[in-house]
C-alpha cells in the first residue's frame, strides 16, 4: 500500500511531462510550418522566369507532319438550361490556346444553343440522359484533357453523373482542371479529386473558403492566404490548387507560387472559364511533355496552372485597354491568340 502511493504521483508526473513534450513538439511543428509556408511563398522575377521558360517548353511545335486532334482534344463537362455561356467560354478558349477539338457534354436543352455560339464545338446532348456516364466514357479514350464544372449547376443528377466521369477519367489518368459547380462537388465529396496528382482546382476565395472549411472544420487564417493555400493542397493529397485573386497563388503542398502577371481590375462573368480552358490545354501539353523527360524538377500541373494563370491576366489586361469598363469575357478571349504568342512564343 505504501508502494503504491509513492507510484501515484510519479505516474502522474511522468504524463504531465510527456503532454509537456507533445505541447512543445506542436508547437515547434506549427512554427516550422509556419516559416515552411513563408519560404514557399516568396516569389520573385527569377522564379517567374523560370516557370514561363518552362511553360514555353512545353508548348508543342507547329508542323506539317501532324494531324487533326495530336496537340490536344479537350472535354468539357457543363452547360445546363441556365448556364450555356460557361461551357462555351471554356471550350472556345481550349480552341485559342491550341487544342486541335474541343468537346462540350451539356444537357440537352442546353446543346443548341452552345451549338449557336460556335461551328467549331462538337456538343454533345447527353449530360441528363438515363445513360449519361457510359455516353461520355465512350469518348474519353479520345480526350487527352477534362475540364470539370463550367455551367454544371448543382442538380443531384448532374453532379452524380460528374462525379463517375471524374472516376473513370481518373482510372484512364487524364489531366483533370476542376472549377464552378465541379468544385462545388468537390466540397461535398473531396474524394473525388483527393489525391490525384493530375488533378487541378481553381476556386475563387468563396469557394476556396468553403472547401478550407470544410476540410479543416476551421475556418481558414486570413491573414496568410499562402500558407492556406499551401495547407488545403496537403489535405487534398498534393491536388495542385490554385487560389484566383489579386495574385493568383499556386500550391502542390511542396511549395506556393505567385503569378502576378499585371491584369485589371475588371471582374466580368466568364473570365474563370478562360482560365479553365486554357488550362485544360497546357494540363495535356505538361504531362506529356514530363512524360517524355522534358519537365525536370517541377510538377506539370503546376507549370499548366502557372501557364494559364499567366494568360488570362494577359488578355485581361489588354481587353481593358481596348476596352475599358466595357470589358467583357468574349473582349478577352480575342486577344488569346495574340497573348499566347507575346508570352509563350517570342
Amino acid at each position: 500500500m505504501p508502494q503504491q502511493q509513492i507510484q501515484t504521483p510519479l505516474s502522474f508526473s511522468l504524463i504531465a511531462f510527456a503532454l509537456s513534450i507533445l505541447a512543445m513538439f506542436i508547437f515547434l511543428n506549427e512554427k516550422v510550418f509556419e516559416r515552411y509556408c513563408s519560404l514557399g511563398s516568396s516569389s520573385h522575377r527569377g522564379m517567374d522566369d523560370d516557370i514561363f521558360s518552362l511553360v514555353k517548353s512545353i508548348v508543342p511545335p507547329l508542323t506539317s507532319k501532324k494531324h487533326k486532334g495530336q496537340d490536344g482534344r479537350v472535354g468539357i463537362i457543363g452547360g445546363c438550361q441556365d448556364y450555356t455561356g460557361a461551357p462555351y467560354f471554356a471550350a472556345i478558349s481550349a480552341l485559342k490556346v491550341g487544342a486541335d477539338l474541343s468537346h462540350v457534354f451539356c444537357t440537352k436543352d442546353a446543346a443548341t444553343v452552345i451549338k449557336s455560339y460556335s461551328p467549331e464545338l462538337i456538343v454533345h446532348p447527353v449530360l441528363d440522359s438515363p445513360n449519361a456516364v457510359e455516353e461520355i466514357e465512350k469518348w474519353l479514350p479520345r480526350l487527352h484533357s477534362l475540364v470539370v464544372g463550367p455551367g454544371l449547376g448543382r442538380e443531384e443528377s448532374l453532379l452524380k453523373t460528374a462525379k463517375e466521369v471524374i472516376e473513370r477519367s481518373k482510372a484512364r489518368d487524364i489531366p483533370i482542371v476542376i472549377d464552378a459547380d465541379g468544385l462545388w462537388l468537390v466540397t461535398q465529396q473531396p474524394s473525388v479529386i483527393q489525391g490525384y496528382q493530375k488533378g487541378i482546382l481553381t476556386p475563387n476565395f468563396m469557394e476556396f473558403t468553403r472547401l478550407f472549411q470544410a476540410l479543416h472544420r476551421e475556418p481558414m487564417n486570413s491573414s496568410d492566404h499562402p500558407c492556406s493555400v499551401m495547407q488545403l493542397s496537403q489535405t487534398m493529397g498534393n491536388v495542385t490548387l490554385v487560389l484566383k485573386g489579386e495574385q493568383d497563388l499556386i500550391s502542390d503542398g511542396s511549395k506556393v507560387y505567385s503569378c502576378s502577371v499585371e491584369g485589371s481590375g475588371r471582374r466580368c462573368g466568364g473570365q474563370g472559364d478562360l482560365l479553365s480552358g486554357s488550362m485544360g490545354v497546357l494540363a495535356h501539353w505538361a504531362h506529356s511533355a514530363s512524360a517524355a523527360g522534358g519537365i525536370r524538377g517541377m510538377n506539370p500541373s503546376v507549370v499548366a496552372a502557372f501557364g494559364a494563370c499567366s494568360l488570362t491576366r494577359h488578355c485581361n489586361r489588354q481587353a481593358f485597354h481596348r476596352h475599358g469598363r466595357s470589358t467583357t469575357t468574349s473582349d478577352m478571349i480575342q486577344e488569346i491568340g495574340p497573348g499566347f504568342k507575346e508570352l509563350f512564343e517570342t
